[in-house]
């Protein structure tokens, strides 16, 4: 391994962070706060990076395992500096790592207590972070800086390991700026939205980085319950539904060809888990809680693609809803959005292909000397990939049950051992009962908290990123 490419590329990204660090500085101007939070993050990011870069600069090409690497570190590194402003404004490190950690990777679990307590720049910055890492920090990392366009493929890759890789260009950096093109165009349009259903520009602002980014984190402590507005809601779910789908597949239908999407197997299973999930969770409501249709219709759509999307929206206290209308929400939690989109969880792609293989497995049974392949899209899905799909479920579940067993022994409840876990590794941000949507993560002890940071950077990186940088062929020569 070439430690000095390491340390030059990660001096080069502290740099780049402490640059987007600006942004929350001038709102904390505008608002007369106190810019000492940014100045510093600002200046001790800035100063890491320099001298890394300048102690280890290196101009040699680097391989897939400097990549995983680069990758896994940067986001532990994205943590620690990005934290520097919370610090600096009175929150204990732990509780800053883990807010940093859970808006980088887009989980939204929040350790704050009394949220409107807290600055503007600060929550500014804490649903910034969310729209930075929703589209992936390298993605932006490789679209802006033309000199990691070379092995930008590779840094990329170890980012988003997803069972299929999408490509709009031949050259990474051009499909890195696409996405991101698409990524800001909505956006933009979210905020408008949001400005014109009646929240302020700051208001529409963060809510939008939260959204887009599928994190989840609002300015209020009681989240989109809020506003209380159907309208508000209404536009959150479209682009809840937007931000859980392919970028590069909404690239394609909306600059190459407009029926793309509706071809897409996976969109059309998104689709189809939304409509079944929203018309189940309708029944239960209409039955447990007897409220009127359209009003269960509106918590339903909400809650199921806030879920399933892994934003974690509330709309209101779902932590109260009886236990047949909770399981239909955990079991969406197990999903995730779709491959190349900015939500989390194991991802549509995969539970889809988990179903083509099951069927092919009971179709072999009956007739083994058949040769009928798994295909997807229309083309054959290749061994290897489909071995790469069960070895990522295996080790993510049992991640999850590692984690949850740990928490569990903390004297935690199971429910909220069991959600606390699925919320962090799927990047989800609320679960059932100590950290319902109305709660925050600070009543869990310290430990859980450090399991709880761990879980959000594996399950944001989807496994073998970092799983890999753990196991002792990685370190030999």
């Amino acid at each position: 391994m070439n430690h000095k490419v390491i340390f030059s590329v990660l001096g080069i990204f502290l740099r780049f962070l402490g640059l987007i660090m600006i942004v929350p500085l001038l709102v904390a101007l505008y608002y007369n706060e106190s810019p000492v939070p940014f100045l510093a993050g600002i200046s001790l990011t800035e100063l890491a990076g320099i001298y890394l870069w300048s102690r280890y600069k290196s101009d040699d090409d680097w391989k897939l395992i400097e990549a995983f690497a680069i990758v896994a570190f940067s986001w532990l590194a994205a943590m620690f500096f990005g934290a520097i402003p919370f610090i600096a404004e009175g929150i204990s490190p732990l509780n800053a790592f883990f807010e940093t950690m859970s808006g980088f990777t887009t989980t939204g679990s929040s350790i704050l207590d009394d949220i409107e307590s807290y600055s503007k720049s600060i929550l500014f910055w804490r649903s910034m972070i969310i729209w930075v890492g929703g589209m992936g920090i390298i993605v932006l990392f490789v679209a802006i800086l033309p000199k990691l366009a070379i092995a930008g493929r590779q840094l990329v890759r170890a980012e988003a390991p997803g069972p299929t890789e999408e490509k709009i260009k031949p050259r990474i950096r051009e499909t890195a700026k696409i996405l991101w093109m698409v990524y800001v165009v909505i956006s933009a349009l979210l905020v408008a939205a949001l400005h014109l259903a009646g929240m302020s520009t700051y208001d529409a602002v963060t809510h939008m980085f939260a959204t887009m980014g599928t994190g989840g984190f609002s300015t209020y402590g009681l989240g989109i319950a809020a506003f209380n507005s159907p309208l508000i809601e209404a536009i959150l779910t479209l682009f809840m539904f937007v931000a859980g789908a392919n970028f590069a597949l909404l690239y394609r239908t909306l600059y190459t060809d407009h029926r793309t999407i509706f071809r897409d197997e996976e969109f059309k299973f998104y689709t189809a888990i939304v409509v079944v999930a929203t018309a189940v969770l309708l029944l239960t409501l209409r039955q447990d809680i007897g409220a009127d249709p359209l009003t269960c219709l509106r918590y339903s759509a909400f809650q199921v693609v806030s879920l399933l999307t892994t934003t974690g929206f509330a709309s209101t206290d779902f932590n109260l809803w009886p236990d047949s209308s909770r399981i239909v929400l955990l079991l969406v939690m197990f999903i995730g959005g779709c491959a190349g989109s900015t939500a989390g969880g194991p991802k549509v792609i995969r539970v889809l292909l988990l179903l083509k293989y099951a069927r092919w497995e009971l179709f072999r049974s009956i007739h083994p000397k058949a040769v009928k392949p798994i295909k997807f899209n229309g083309k054959t899905v290749p061994g290897n990939t489909m071995q790469e799909v069960i070895s990522f479920v295996v080790i993510y579940f049992l991640v999850f049950v590692v984690s949850t067993f740990f928490i569990s022994l903390m004297g935690i409840d199971i429910l909220t051992s069991i959600t606390a876990s699925i919320t962090t590794l799927g990047n989800i941000g609320p679960g059932f009962n100590l950290v319902g949507p109305m709660a925050s993560f600070n009543v869990m002890p310290a430990l859980a908290k450090v399991i709880m940071i761990f879980n959000m950077w594996i399950g944001r990186l989807e496994v073998f990123t970092v799983i890999v940088i753990f196991t002792p062929e990685f370190w030999k020569k």
